[in-house]
């Protein structure tokens, strides 16, 4: 059984964040189940799609700042408070950053298949793509969008009340699926364990 030397809270961020995921501020918790709810509704259920939604709602927001602006000029009040609407260069580069990381991730999975011929890994990618597959038949988007983000409110929760009986289980089958996984390398003739020399 795996020690864990920082609680889940912590690992979880520990900031409003944290509190949300594991239900400590359940009034927010609650309303952010509903809206995920509310959403798949009505993208899924009601007929509606993304693109007239979002621009219903700009257009709803725009209406409304046009006649708050006008009535304002007529009744001598303040215009609507509207922040800079703009991108700053440090948002922009730090989304580039973070996508240069991703990107440069799945350039180098794709050097150890293709160059290193690394068995390994490409076993393991074949088996995400096909469960990925396979969920995908089974869902649309906007379903697994909903179910990752029901899931993000409800395991963290359990897993807290339940941590050493969890940690033992999913230790069991951790060892199971490695041992499957020895199997399947070691019939395709590469060792389980390579020494990378570099």
């Amino acid at each position: 059984m795996a020690t864990h030397h920082r609680p889940l809270h912590a690992l979880l961020g520990g900031g409003a964040v944290a509190d949300v995921l594991l239900w400590r501020r359940r009034n927010v918790s609650a309303a952010a189940v509903a809206g995920a709810t509310v959403v798949w509704f009505l993208f899924e259920r009601a007929g509606y799609s993304l693109p007239s939604v979002l621009s219903n709602a700009v257009l709803l927001l725009v209406v409304i700042l046009f006649f708050w602006a006008k009535s304002a000029s007529l009744l001598n009040r303040p215009l609507p408070p509207l922040p800079n609407l703009e991108v700053s260069d440090v948002v922009v580069e730090k989304a580039a950053d973070r996508a240069l990381v991703w990107i440069n991730k799945l350039l180098a999975v794709g050097h150890d298949i293709a160059i290193k011929r690394d068995r390994t890994v490409f076993i393991q990618v074949i088996l995400a793509l096909w469960v990925v597959s396979c969920v995908g038949m089974l869902f649309n988007f906007f379903t697994l969008i909903y179910i990752g983000v029901i899931l993000s409110l409800l395991v963290p929760p359990f897993y807290e009340r339940f941590q050493d009986l969890v940690d033992e289980k999913v230790g069991l089958a951790h060892k199971v699926l490695s041992r499957h996984f020895d199997t399947i390398i070691s019939k395709t003739g590469q060792p389980s364990k390579q020494k990378k020399a570099e």
